[in-house]
């Protein structure tokens, strides 16, 4: 082979993970699957996809190398390839908020209707986890939190919020999170506490971003 088929032959395999990322839907399911393994009815139940339009993208993705499966029972759950995979999405969406206006504007047109809530780092979470006068709760569904949460967190899932609220102690200062800088469960929360007249702020990215920087979870570990 000589060297331009064999840069072409190259070329032509990234261009394979590029396709398969060049699709809104899959994109979805790799930031869900950001947060552990997941069977694809779940997925369907958790975006806009049918199962079976679910587990074609789902297809796409598997050929491309960028997700693996595991059987289990009678369920097959899908995971990321690896901590590189994620990292690729990572650098995906911040080269999106970089380059397209319109995603940050989005974002901050939704987040300054939640009257501007705070926003607390990871570095300043784990600062103030030392102590004992914060409460971390993850609003994400039960079962992503059942995969794995931030070390000490509690389980709220957005739905359950009306109904127990009165749960969260009123004298701490309470730090919700979510999926990552993509998803809004956590500035509703944020919102609802704060109208509750509770002290309370949003943490400025998410889980996996959380772990990813080896910061202490609970109990799933991502490949490496």
């Amino acid at each position: 082979m000589n060297k331009q088929l064999f840069n072409r032959k190259i070329y032509n395999e990234m261009a394979d993970i590029t396709r398969a990322l060049g699709n809104s839907h899959r994109l979805e399911i790799m930031d869900l699957l950001s947060q552990g393994p997941s069977s694809v009815a779940y997925i369907s139940e958790n975006t806009s996809l049918t199962v079976a339009n679910a587990s074609q993208h789902l297809q796409v993705l598997k050929q491309a190398k960028l997700l693996e499966t595991e059987r289990k029972g009678k369920y097959v759950y899908y995971r990321l390839a690896g901590r590189h995979v994620f990292e690729t999405w990572c650098a995906l969406r911040k080269l999106g908020f970089s380059q397209n206006a319109e995603i940050s504007r989005l974002v901050e047109d939704y987040r300054s209707k939640q009257h501007h809530l705070d926003i607390i780092t990871k570095e300043e979470l784990s600062d103030k986890m030392k102590g004992d006068d914060v409460i971390i709760i993850d609003v994400r569904p039960e079962e992503e939190y059942k995969i794995a949460h931030i070390a000490g967190a509690l389980s709220f899932p957005l739905p359950d919020f009306h109904e127990r609220i009165n749960e969260l102690p009123a004298d701490k200062e309470i730090v919700a999170y979510c999926r990552g800088p993509l998803c809004v469960m956590a500035d509703d929360a944020v919102d609802l506490l704060t109208r509750h007249g509770y002290k309370a702020t949003r943490l400025e990215q998410g889980f996996p971003e959380w772990k990813a920087n080896g910061l202490p979870v609970e109990p799933f570990e991502m490949k490496a």
